[in-house]
């Protein structure tokens, strides 16, 4: 009934079902069939009479997924041609847009089938529409329009489809209403809809659908940088492949493209890390004509240098070394900047530059050679740059322009210094140069504060042995503090006159002293004369001594003196050198005369200044000096304790890390001070030890004791404090003594949870962080771990079950809690299980307490939460155990009232029990039971039964949401939105051998059709 080039509807569906059709003839085919029918109302109806056939089809099976591609071709071959004439009048458009239904029937026809088809109660019927709507709305011409009310139809079905239950639905509707936006439009529906859906999807595959498709504007960009920072791996490698393409590098401020950089370089996934390095950065260079210096200029280096640094390595490692050599900075022929010409994003550059051949290696050195001089060469080159920066007086400083330019010549002057890192300091010349010029800019009062730890850092990098560096770091802090002095005397006017007159009178009395020789020596007395010449003679040397002492006077000499400076800066200076001297020493490395005359003449007259930063470093002077000798720890302990608890935050929090550090280093023994002799010998019990042990020992580990309970409940009482930066501190320090297993508390754990999931920690990074980090890790080490952890578990439960409404704690999610703590206690979460099979396993434990506070109040809220729980958890096998669990578990089936509890435990009651027991209890017992298998499994071996138990077990679990779900249940729920079970493992088949099942297993829609034709 048809030519040779019309065909059947029938015969055109069967064909699009197979993939090698040229999709393109049948369309032609069918239209042309289409085109000769005066009466399309028939052809219309058949048309959808197969086209349901797929659409109730919800898995992506090839065959359907080919009807459907043809069946949007189809449809949109009836629209015309976009039209290129540029000269078309305005009410030849506006005809055409009214004229458009008309023109397309068939394309209207499906529009409305579909519309009327998108609340089906089918979810497979569901998805096939916004499948349809999606594909037909994006055949469509750049250009094409359709009828406003068509428009807005769609536009209200698949806003309503994009909050459907199954995430596949929600994933077509997303991506149908991509050509629906408006960007301009500040209330555009579709986009709100789409915003709402970044922030609140639960579904990632969802959240990615929306990233793909959303149009970036001013109002969306806030979200898609959200989604840099999601759970999910692919959603946040997706959002920077959306910024990279869609988002200009000046359309993000500052501080965004320094997060996104920030985060995305030091993501987790390798394959995030890979696509900015591969994707963003490239995108960001194009846009900046490749210039590296101009792109560093947008990331205000000085506030972000080491997330610079970070980008020009990523930067680096896509680029051939031919390419870095010709692109190096503005070196001139001795291989440097010159000084007018250093920036910050120059100097940053080179040193990431030199910096990166260096990590190279052997490979490395001969180009790094080409970009940075010899060490004599730079060490004079920075020296002068040094010498040149201003030091600014405090009127000075409120001119925020000189202020500015300092800081600017601050940071040049750090990046060269950490250039001598990469310099070649092998040869002895070079070496002692760099050497005199870091000890001469230590030593000079102009150098900037903010240097002299960089500079502390890299001398004492050069010098390998300890004793040196204490030598020559003593000799600087000594020259800094007690500089040497000329001191000019001024000439006194009133002592040189007294000086003049006795000069006249000694030459007056030698004048008339000589006379009166001569007058002697006349008259012959010769005795008188000898009297008179030793008069002259003393005469003559007082005037020799007083002319001595006039020319002394009239010429006065300066002499060098060493005057002791205490001003705030000299001793902070002082100071810093002073701990990064501690820093870099070895820890086995005693405390010599040399450290001890710096402790009593520095350190500890510091921690008495009424400057707060120079408390603040005397403080960690004193914490680091502590780590090198116990006797120095226990002395100054109390002290560090007082300062912890009085002074300001930031020098509390020192403290706190130095105390810390020590209870790390030296455990709560070093609050004990027991003399060697009263300690019992080695070879004894630790309980003869306490037998034998004197009264004034026991005294003092009393002693010992309280001030060890003292530090915790101060710690304690600090976790309480509103200064955030004090409490992370705190739960940090905590965290490391409980790892290493200094102290091991089951209350102090509580607190730490709580103060997690505390919603006012919210804001507070690190410390979540922190805390979720150590929970896997301390759970995961040992089962002693494990066993304070489970003992957490009630207190905890208790403090969130009765915290007042007014509580922040009355906010917590306990579910979740308990699934932590429940998680943490796995026997199988253990990095190391435990091989005693006779060991009690801790959810035997944790059931038993469970079981017990059940028992106590069989009313109270929480026994449901416990009864919940209690299907989660991983019995042991051990036969007494499942015994006397199952004995407390039938003693609450009698006490409890709740219908949900009582179902729980009596299906927990059904796990334990073994084949013959449940016989026994099916006739006398009153339980019903819940598993419609138990007449099968009662039948059944005893070991399998209770391996039955056991997989029943974990599937309450996953019924009840008790557990987590594993990625492979994870990934098929955001796939096909339904809990598809996990297949049993078998043998790997060969690719022959599935190939051969794939054909079998192949969905072919023409069964069901000519099922349809038979019958009717």
């Amino acid at each position: 009934m048809t030519a040779d080039n019309e065909i059947d509807i029938k015969e055109a569906f069967q064909r699009a079902q197979k993939g090698h059709n040229n999709k393109a003839k049948l369309v032609a085919s069918l239209k042309s069939r289409y085109n000769k029918l005066q009466d399309k109302t028939l052809f219309h109806e058949e048309f959808v009479h197969y086209l349901k056939y797929a659409m109730i089809v919800y898995k992506r099976e090839p065959t359907v997924e080919n009807v459907i591609e043809f069946v949007a071709r189809f449809a949109t071959s009836f629209q015309s041609p976009p039209k290129t004439e540029e000269g078309e009048q305005e009410e030849e458009d506006e005809e055409e847009e009214e004229e458009a239904e008309d023109d397309h029937p068939f394309l209207s026809f499906i529009f409305n089938f579909l519309l009327e088809s998108h609340k089906a109660s089918s979810h497979a019927v569901r998805f096939r529409v916004c499948q349809l709507i999606n594909k037909l709305l994006g055949s469509m011409a750049e250009n094409a329009q359709i009828d406003d009310d068509l428009f807005d139809r769609i536009h209200q079905a698949m806003l309503v489809r994009v909050t459907d239950k199954f995430p596949n639905v929600r994933i077509q509707a997303a991506l149908a209403m991509t050509r629906l936006q408006q960007p301009k439009d500040s209330d555009c529906p579709t986009i709100s809809a789409y915003m709402l859906i970044l922030d609140n999807d639960s579904n990632a595959e969802v959240r990615r659908a929306v990233l793909s498709c959303i149009a970036m504007s001013p109002r969306t960009l806030p979200k898609v940088l959200k989604r840099t920072r999601d759970i999910k791996e692919n959603v946040r490698k997706l959002a920077y492949q959306v910024l990279a393409d869609k988002v200009h590098i000046k359309a993000l401020t500052i501080a965004q493209r320094v997060s996104l950089l920030q985060q995305g370089l030091h993501d987790t996934s390798e394959a995030v890390r890979e696509v900015v390095g591969c994707r963003l950065l490239p995108a960001w260079l194009v846009r900046l004509d490749g210039n590296v210096i101009e792109l560093l200029h947008r990331l205000d280096v000085e506030n972000c240098a080491q997330t610079a640094l970070d980008t020009l390595k990523a930067i680096f490692k896509n680029k051939p070394t031919e390419e870095l050599l010709q692109d190096r900075v503005q070196l001139d022929n001795r291989k440097l900047i010159p000084w007018d010409s250093l920036t910050c994003e120059n100097v940053l550059y080179w040193r990431a530059l030199c910096e990166f051949f260096k990590a190279q290696g052997d490979e490395g050195d001969e180009m790094l050679d080409q970009v940075l001089p010899d060490a004599a060469t730079y060490a004079d080159y920075l020296y002068g740059y040094l010498r040149a920066v201003p030091v600014l007086s405090e009127e000075q400083r409120a001119d925020f322009n000189q202020l500015e330019l300092v800081m600017t010549k601050e940071f040049i002057s750090q990046q060269l210094i950490y250039l001598i890192g990469c310099l070649d300091t092998n040869e002895e010349g070079g070496r002692k140069r760099v050497l005199a010029v870091l000890q001469e800019m230590l030593a000079l009062p102009q150098t900037p504060s903010s240097l002299v730890s960089l500079l502390t850092e890299k001398l004492l990098a050069l010098i390998p042995d300890d004793q040196r560096r204490i030598q020559i770091v003593a000799e600087i802090i000594s020259d800094v503090r007690e500089p040497i002095t000329e001191a000019s005397q001024p000439v006194n006017e009133n002592e040189s006159r007294r000086q003049q007159v006795q000069l006249a009178e000694v030459k007056v009395r030698l004048l008339e002293a000589k006379q009166t020789l001569e007058d002697c020596i006349t008259a012959q007395e010769f005795s008188r004369a000898a009297e008179l010449k030793d008069s002259i003679t003393e005469l003559e040397n007082r005037r020799n001594q007083i002319v001595q002492e006039i020319t002394e006077s009239s010429q006065p000499a300066d002499k060098e003196t060493r005057t002791e400076k205490n001003d705030p800066e000299t001793l902070l200076r002082c100071l810093t050198m002073c701990a990064e001297l501690l820093k870099q020493m070895n820890i086995k490395t005693r405390i010599g005369p040399t450290i001890s005359a710096l402790m009593s003449s520095l350190v500890l007259p510091s921690i008495a200044n009424a400057h707060p930063a120079v408390r603040n470093m005397a403080v960690v002077c004193l914490g680091t000096c502590t780590l090198h000798s116990k006797e120095l720890a226990k002395t100054h302990m109390v002290l560090l304790l007082q300062i912890a608890q009085l002074d300001e935050v930031k020098i509390r929090i020192s403290a706190l890390r130095a105390i810390i550090d020590l209870l790390l280093l030296f455990s709560f023994q070093l609050l004990s001070e027991t003399a060697p002799t009263q300690t019992a010998p080695p070879s004894q019990s630790p309980d003869r030890q306490e037998e034998d042990a004197p009264p004034v020992a026991e005294e003092k580990e009393e002693v010992s004791e309280d001030t060890a309970q003292s530090i915790l409940v101060m710690l304690s009482e600090f976790l309480d404090s509103e200064v955030s930066d004090l409490r992370t501190e705190t739960a940090e320090g905590l965290a490391k003594l409980m790892y290493i297993g200094r102290i091991s508390s089951a209350k102090m754990l509580s607190r730490l949870v709580l103060l997690w999931y505390n919603p006012l920690t919210e804001d507070d990074t690190r410390l979540r962080h922190c805390l979720g980090v150590f929970f896997q890790l301390y759970a995961r080490e040992s089962r002693v771990h494990q066993e304070v952890v489970e003992e957490s578990f009630l207190p905890t439960v208790r403090t969130l079950m009765n915290a007042p409404a007014t509580s922040p704690l009355a906010e917590v999610d306990i579910n979740n809690v308990v699934e932590l703590l429940v998680e943490l206690t796995r026997p199988s979460a253990l990095i190391k299980p435990s091989t005693n099979t006779e060991e009690v396993c801790v959810h035997d434990y944790l059931a038993v307490r469970m079981c017990g506070e059940m028992l106590k109040d069989p009313t109270a809220p929480e026994v449901r939460l416990y009864a919940k729980t209690l299907s989660n958890l991983e019995l042991s096998r051990d036969g007494t155990v499942r015994k006397d669990l199952q004995t407390l578990l039938q003693q609450l089936v009698q006490v409890v009232r709740d219908r949900v509890c009582l179902r729980a435990l009596e299906k927990m009651v059904y796990q334990l029990v073994d084949s013959k027991e449940q016989a026994e209890l099916l006739s006398a017992s009153a339980l019903q039971p819940l598993d419609v298998n138990a007449d099968e499994a009662a039948t059944e071996d005893p070991s399998k039964s209770a391996k039955r138990g056991r997989r029943g077990q974990r599937k309450v679990c996953t019924a009840k949401g008790g557990r987590k779900p594993s990625r492979r249940a994870e990934s098929s729920e955001e796939s096909d939105g339904e809990n598809v079970p996990d297949s049993v493992p078998v043998v790997r088949p060969s690719r022959r051998a599935k190939t051969t099942a794939l054909e079998k297993t192949k969905l072919d829609l023409n069964t069901l059709i000519n099922q349809e034709a038979n019958v009717s």
